[in-house]
């Protein structure tokens, strides 16, 4: 009886020190996950598993640490509220993973991305293409921000009087230096056709293509390995 009795008290005293916390130290632990609030959420799990699965851990022990986590997130925050440098050391800086319409590779090796990975945050930004970016920002929670180039910014058809044109889903063709044949197959087309596309960009070894990509209606893009 005694076991379950503290179980229950270990519980209580744990779930509203959870909220204190959240509380105090405001929305931005749930919704910007910086690498200090992440190991704060780890952090505070262990202490409440071990308080539950360890019966050595007494109920002060649990509070304590606690307690004692809480202010160091407290502290952390407020100095970096003060303290810019101190704020970029802590919680980081966006990443511009492209420029000016232009991927930069090394960007991306430092922020261990490949094209796959950032073709799927794009798309899940509803950027089907990259050439449509004009910047693109890796921000310190791992979401991206997008700016668009201009001819690709939302308009609707209504504003110009336009008839609806039929949508295309973008392909790739070559990623780091690889051709995918069957994208290619799969649009009708074959080797012949590739070369003349590469060579109308002025393109004439496919293992320096970072990325090319083919839209039905706006042809070909491509980016060379810089």
């Amino acid at each position: 009886m005694m076991k379950f009795l503290n179980l229950a008290c270990v519980l209580v005293i744990g779930f509203f020190l959870l909220f204190i916390i959240v509380k105090i130290v405001g929305r931005k632990i749930i919704t910007q996950v910086t690498p200090f609030t992440f190991i704060t959420a780890i952090v505070i799990g262990e202490i409440l598993g071990n308080a539950l699965y360890d019966p050595e851990v007494t109920l002060f022990e649990v509070v304590f640490s606690m307690i004692l986590w809480g202010s160091l997130l407290l502290v952390v925050e407020y100095i970096a509220q003060k303290s810019l440098r101190f704020r970029g050391l802590v919680e980081g800086k966006p990443v511009a993973l492209i420029k000016n319409g232009v991927l930069d590779r090394d960007e991306l090796k430092k922020t261990r991305l490949n094209v796959n990975q950032l073709q799927s945050l794009l798309r899940q930004s509803e950027t089907f293409s990259i050439r449509e970016v004009a910047y693109c920002y890796l921000e310190t929670n791992g979401s991206i921000s997008i700016l668009k180039k201009a001819r690709y910014q939302k308009t609707t058809q209504e504003e110009f009087n336009l008839p609806e044109k039929p949508v295309h889903v973008p392909v790739t063709l070559i990623r780091d230096g690889k051709v995918l044949w069957d994208e290619i197959k799969d649009l009708g087309y074959d080797e012949t056709w590739l070369t003349k596309q590469l060579h109308a960009q002025n393109v004439t070894d496919i293992e320096k293509v970072f990325l090319a990509e083919w839209l039905a209606g706006d042809g070909i893009f491509v980016q060379t390995m810089r």
